[in-house]
């Protein structure tokens, strides 16, 4: 009896296997598509135990389209051969299925190109069938062999469609209207010349290092990429974390910044690593503390969540911190000098919206309390204190549930996003697109995305062929930017001195005047009106460096005068544009 008994049901679980699955043979190799593809994923060419099935284990997804889906359990491999029409930007989707886990969660899903990761994506459980961008990719003219769920993934998903078509690049125009409606006349002409070259232009930065390091000699960065390229970046970083009520000192921080403004005609921007208490149960309002006794990093003691809460020690501490950061942003503002700030940095961490991924104190609570903390800071520096010279940043990632962390539009000028080597991707020297357009599209094409801290720079060249205008780019000191492991001294010299980077010696002389009166575009002449005359006087100025009335000679609005505007003029003369770029 027994032995019938066994008989039967292994009858059974291979009726209910063969019910489940369609087949486990290998599609059988396809000819290549041609763009754009929209096509069944069990059409694709299967492998590594990649199988087309209709169930899981008796379990149905209904919704699939054709004859059923493509199930990747713990492994599973989609491939797919398309005719690269010409080398372009081209997006890569799917209408998949992550099953496992709880709503919200996600695994992670690997692709690569012509045996070349393209990344490691975070594809989340939203209970049902969902349309996932894999991505922004540069491809050449050419075959592409097209591999979804390549050795790294995690599996456990199901695909229903595969689709590849060019990508719909973003236009990147910017409203140069900061989000503080109170913004200091400095500010708001920063950030007109932020916009505008946004979108056609990297703008070149580099952080110096805090706190007295390289033995007090904070130039040593930019002495080095003077050596290297002949030129200085634009953009210089800082950090305010010092300012603080635990074992606060004066480091000049307040003071290179109004220097680097001020007599170098150069762009600030700051972090704020502000540190709590290590023990904050010990910790006493007002007490100094050695900073080895100071932490940015979370902490058991210290309840993030309770900064929302006046009545708690964290609450003062914050106030207190807030304070102390105040002073120095109002002593900037005395000076006329606006800051790209970035307090609360890098909240999200590793992937997560509950702060199990925290690296500091500000993002242990969670995305929901990380949002009201920066509305908190934004609203005591701009209410509280009067303080309008701030264009702020906040950090972002890409991963599944990232948009969590975005506090909103009215409270954030620029999406900064860090990128570091195997964090979470090896990038080397590419353009990071699907990064910056992932961030692009989160905000629906309304905020400038900047790459505010990194190791490797782009080659500019990456950046051109795949539209991946970052705002700008700004290594961390020390090794990041001094280390040929990091940034070959060639390359370096070819960014910095592309015609597509912006350096310090690049910035237009007025980026902080007041708003110029409104004139003419193109109107070279003053008789009010831009014509063939105005042209013949810019192509003289160009030419034979004939003084001209410039005021209104930058049409595209880059913050130079060159032969870019010289073309523009042509084009609105043959009627070939109906306007100038700066109008």
């Amino acid at each position: 009896m027994k032995k019938i008994l066994g008989r039967v049901m292994s009858l059974l679980t291979a009726v209910a296997l063969s019910c489940t699955i369609l087949t486990a043979v290998p599609s059988p190799v396809q000819a290549a598509y041609s763009v754009p593809v929209n096509v069944e994923a069990e059409a694709c060419t299967l492998s590594n135990g990649a199988t087309v099935a209709t169930n899981v284990y008796g379990t149905q997804y209904p919704g699939y389209s054709g004859d059923g889906f493509v199930w990747a359990s713990n492994a599973g491999t989609i491939t797919l051969e398309v005719t690269v029409p010409k080398s372009a930007m081209y997006e890569l989707k799917t209408r998949c299925w992550m099953y496992l886990g709880n709503l919200g969660e996600s695994r992670l899903q690997a692709v690569s190109i012509n045996g070349e990761s393209k990344g490691n994506f975070y594809i989340p459980n939203k209970g049902g069938w969902m349309d996932y961008s894999f991505g922004f990719f540069y491809l050449e003219a050419g075959t592409a062999k097209i591999e979804i769920g390549t050795s790294g993934s995690w599996g456990f998903i199901l695909y229903d469609k595969i689709s590849f078509d060019y990508a719909d690049m973003p236009d990147l125009n910017i409203d140069p209207t900061p989000c503080d409606s109170k913004a200091t006349p400095e500010t708001k002409s920063l950030m007109k010349y932020l916009t505008s070259v946004y979108g056609n232009h990297v703008i070149s930065g580099q952080q110096e290092i805090y706190g007295g390091g390289n033995n007090g000699d904070s130039e040593l960065e930019f002495k080095y990429i003077y050596d290297k390229t002949g030129k200085y970046p634009a953009i210089r970083g800082f950090d305010l974390m010092n300012y603080n009520p635990l074992y606060g000192w004066e480091d000049g921080t307040t003071d290179r910044m109004i220097q680097w403004v001020k007599e170098k005609g150069g762009i600030a921007t700051s972090s704020w690593h502000i540190n709590v208490p290590a023990d904050f149960t010990s910790y006493k309002l007002g007490d100094k503390l050695d900073w080895t006794k100071c932490t940015y990093k979370p902490t058991a003691s210290f309840k993030t969540a309770n900064c929302l809460d006046k009545t708690t020690k964290e609450y003062a501490y914050l106030m207190m911190a807030i304070d102390d950061l105040a002073k120095q942003l109002l002593i900037l503002q005395d000076a006329k000098v606006p800051v790209l700030l970035r307090p609360f940095h890098e909240a999200e961490g590793n992937n997560n919206t509950d702060g199990s991924g925290a690296w500091f104190w500000w993002g242990s609570a969670g995305s929901n309390v990380y949002k009201e903390l920066w509305k908190l800071l934004y609203t005591t520096l701009t209410e509280k204190y009067g303080i309008h010279n701030v264009i702020w940043e906040v950090n972002l990632y890409t991963y599944a549930n990232s948009l969590e962390w975005y506090p909103g539009d009215q409270y954030v000028d620029i999406v900064a996003y860090d990128k570091y080597e195997g964090s979470p991707y090896t990038w080397k020297t590419s353009a990071a697109t699907t990064a910056f357009l992932t961030l692009v599209n989160d905000t629906n094409d309304t905020k400038m995305v900047a790459m505010t801290e990194n190791d490797v720079i782009p080659d500019i060249k990456n950046i051109v062929n795949e539209g991946a205008w970052w705002l700008y780019f700004c290594p961390w000191y020390g090794d990041f930017i001094t280390s040929s492991r990091n940034n070959d001294p060639v390359l370096l010299n070819t960014i910095y001195n592309s015609q597509y980077v912006v350096t310090l010696d690049e910035l237009p002389t007025d980026i902080y005047g007041s708003e110029p009166s409104v004139g003419v575009a193109g109107d070279l002449n003053s008789d009010g009106n831009f014509d063939a005359i105005d042209f013949g006087l810019l192509k003289s100025y160009l030419l034979l460096n004939t003084p001209i009335n410039l005021t209104n000679a930058d049409v595209d609005g880059n913050g130079q005068i060159n032969a870019l505007d010289f073309a523009y003029m042509k084009q609105k003369l043959l009627g070939m544009i109906d306007k100038f770029p700066v109008e």
